[in-house]
Parts: structure tokens; sequence; C-alpha cells
């Protein structure tokens, strides 16, 4: 592929994809506002050029993508503007901030035959990759509940409250392995601690038809970082934990009767072997397969529009309880 990607942000996030797509050797330019930010990533990649007008992106025809890592308030915006200039796009979580936004912007990419993609890593992730093979291959049994912690003392965002900067991830996760299906009810709680109206824990419970239950508890307030994903099956449980060295643990757990009395059967797990790749490499490799072939992403605008309802749905009851309170 030729140098036709171009990367709008180069920031916190930005940077990780501006060391990916110079790596790839995909990338056009950079469109960066800080000047700070410019002459920092400049003193590593003193060969990428660097930009400040986004007509140097909208209207150049060398310029067939845009991979966007700006704030999250900006992804409705910037995703709809490069859209309609003919660009496929890569856009972080989440897609847009309202469902009618994200909508909107899959109507876009589906009118006007454009690639939208959202930047949900850990679809990516060499561990949970396997671990969707093992749970459609029958391994765990069936699934009878899932739940995440994303639990950290990290960067506090002013701009999305935890919910919208943690839960995507694990929301994105559990919607995979659910096969897309939408939960049939969404219930969350949660408190804002540091700044009024800005969440910093929440608890968000879904359940769906076939009686699947699972939970996603976030934090950003918390004094040590864990990201666990737990799937609990009739045969056995697995573990992806992203941040331990053993990232997918099989716990072949058992439960047994005695009379009417259950009794669990503990065994010892065992991790599971897999190719360790980049996440992020791996999701700008995939993109730049969509571009160049036009085949749909697997956490394309829809797989981003659906992680958004239930974020929403979150967010509304999070905002009914906060009433209630008052």
């Amino acid at each position: 592929m030729e140098k036709n990607i171009a990367l709008i942000g180069a920031g916190y996030w930005g940077k990780n994809h501006l060391k990916n797509l110079h790596r790839l050797n995909v990338l056009h330019s950079v469109l960066e506002l800080s000047e700070e930010i410019v002459r920092e990533r400049k003193k590593e990649f003193p060969d990428v050029l660097f930009v400040t007008q986004d007509s140097s992106i909208l209207n150049n025809p060398d310029i067939c993508a845009v991979v966007i890592a700006a704030p999250a308030a900006r992804h409705y915006e910037l995703t709809k503007k490069y859209l309609l200039a003919g660009k496929d796009v890569l856009v972080e979580k989440p897609l847009a901030l309202t469902t009618a936004e994200g909508q909107e912007l899959v109507d876009i990419a589906g009118g006007h035959n454009r690639i939208l993609m959202v930047g949900h890593i850990l679809q990516y992730h060499s561990a949970v990759i396997k671990l969707k093979e093992l749970i459609d291959a029958g391994e765990l049994g069936e699934i009878r509940y899932i739940y995440s912690n994303r639990l950290n003392i990290g960067k506090l965002r002013t701009e999305e409250n935890v919910l919208w900067s943690f839960a995507p991830h694990d929301i994105s996760l559990i919607s995979m392995i659910m096969n897309g299906e939408e939960p049939v009810r969404v219930d969350a709680h949660g408190g804002a601690y540091v700044k009024p109206g800005i969440y910093d824990t929440t608890l968000t419970t879904l359940e769906f038809k076939n009686g699947v239950k699972s939970h996603v508890f976030v934090n950003w307030l918390h004094p040590f970082k864990e990201q666990k994903l737990v799937v609990v099956g009739s045969e056995k449980m697995a573990v992806f934990d992203d941040v331990g060295d053993k990232k997918l643990l099989i716990y072949p757990h058992k439960i047994n009767f005695n009379g009417d009395i259950p009794v669990a059967m503990k065994a010892e797990s065992y991790p599971v072997d897999f190719e360790m790749k980049e996440p992020l490499r791996e999701e700008l490799l995939h993109f730049i397969h969509c571009v160049e072939t036009r085949e749909t992403s697997k956490t394309d605008g829809v797989e981003g529009l659906n992680v958004l309802k239930i974020l929403e749905m979150a967010e509304q009851s999070l905002m009914r309880k906060s009433k209630n309170q008052e």
C-alpha cells in the first residue's frame, strides 16, 4: 500500500498510531494543532509531514483514508467531515457520544461506500481472538455469565466520564462473545467523587434474552491496574488478563451434586498458548486490508453503534438514579 493514510491527532493515544503507521510505511501526513506536540513528535519522526490545516488532508486526492485519534467529543464532527470528503475512516472509541450521531455516521458511510471502523482494539488482541475460538468450539460449554474489571489510577478526563472512557472496550468484547446480540436490559450505578457530574466509577449490568448476564466494572480511582475479562461456562471458565504475564487461563472447575447439595470441584488452571501480536498493529493492518479490499471490518460502524447504544442506556440509567437522589 502507498503512503495514503493520514493521522488526525498525535497526542496521548495518537502517538501510538503514529509509530505503527510509520512502521507500516503507509503514513502520508499528520494533522496536529499543538505546536508542543509537533515539536516532541518530530524528534522521533523527523521525516513525517505535520500539517495544521484540515484542508491539507480533506482536499488531498492522494489521501484515501484517515485514522482519528482526537478527543471523544470531536469524533462525530471529524468522522462526518472526512467521510463526506470521500475518505475511509478508522475512529477511536467511542464512535460518537449519542446513538443519533452514531447512526448518522453509519448511514453516511453506507451511502458513500466508505469504510467506517471503530478502534475497539481488544478485538484484535491475540488472546481475545483465541478466547473467541475456544468459545465457538464449545470448549467452555454453554456461556452462563461474563464480567469484566477495568480499573486503574490513571488519566482522569473532564470531557467524558469513566463509563465512556473505559467501558467501550469491555462492552465491545461482551458484544463479540454474544455474537452481536443486544441486551434486553441495561442498568448502571456509579459515583462522581473528583468532579461533579463526571463519574469516576461505574458498575453496569447487562441481561440478554438467552439468560446470559454480565457486568462491567470500571474505575479510574483504583490503587492498582487491573484489566480482566472472565467468561463462565457450564464446563469451564476462562480469564483474559491483559496486564498479567499469562494472558489467557482456563479453569476447568466443575459443579457436582451430593444429593441436592451443589459442591464446587476445583481444578488447576492452565494457560492457553497462542502467538502474541501487537493489538494496535493488528487493528491497523485490518483497517488497511479493508481499505484495499472494501471488506467490512469486524469492528465496523454498526458494531460501534451497538456499543454506543449500550453506553447510552447505561448513561440514562445513571442519570435516572442521579435525579432520584436530588
